[in-house]
Order: structure tokens, then sequence, then C-alpha cells
């Protein structure tokens, strides 16, 4: 089992930045990708920023050029820099992560969810 733990959610005034954070511990094998889904009530939880181990990375259009992930391998933490921000980014910020076990070259993949950190844009 693998357990993530975000921090960094808050109130932020249109335009302001937040850092979310996302550190990852158990018993890991190997974090294929790490990333950031966010979730309004009544919506679907959609995709934010994922990136891979070899830092192949995926933004919805709706915040490219404004929201940054990052991950630092060695510590099992993924990172989401989110700046520019506006009302509609407003919602619960859930951090993913993909563990891959190779058994004879067979991947065994596992996904894993955080508690979620909310995110207000608001003035």
């Amino acid at each position: 089992q693998v357990q993530l733990v975000e921090s960094g959610g808050g109130l932020v005034q249109p335009g302001g930045s937040l850092r979310l954070s996302c550190a990852a511990s158990g018993n890991i094998f190997s974090l294929s990708v790490m990333g950031w889904y966010r979730q309004t009530p009544g919506q679907q939880r959609e995709l934010v920023a994922t990136m891979t181990n070899v830092e192949v990375t995926n933004y919805a259009d709706s915040v490219k050029g404004r929201f940054t992930i990052s991950r630092d391998n060695p510590k099992n933490t993924v990172y989401l820099q989110m700046n520019g921000l506006k009302p509609e980014d407003t919602a619960v910020y859930y951090c993913y992560a993909r563990d891959v076990l190779w058994m004879g070259g067979v991947p065994d993949e596992s996904d894993y969810w955080g508690q979620g950190t909310p995110v207000t844009v608001s003035s």
C-alpha cells in the first residue's frame, strides 16, 4: 500500500499563487506517474497535470501556461505550482500516483489517491 499526503491548499485571491505538495510513503515499488486531479461538487474528477518518472508531463488545457508540475523522485514527492489563479480553479485537489511492480516483464499497476486539499480562489 502507498499513502499520499497533500498539503498547501487554502484561500487565495484571483491572480494569486499557491504551491501544492504531495508526499508518497509506504510500500513503494516504482511510481511511474504522479500528478494532480481536481473535483467540484456535482462534477467528475478531472485531470490537472501529471508527470511520469522520466518527466513527461500532461496538462489540462485550462491550466497550461499557469500551472507547473514537478517531481522530486528520491523523495517520492510531487508539486504543483499554481500561478494566475482564477475563481474557476476553485476545487478540491487530489494527488494521484501509479505504482508499478514488474513481475516477469509484466507490469502490475496500482493507483492511489490522496484525501484531497481544498483550493478556493475568491476575492
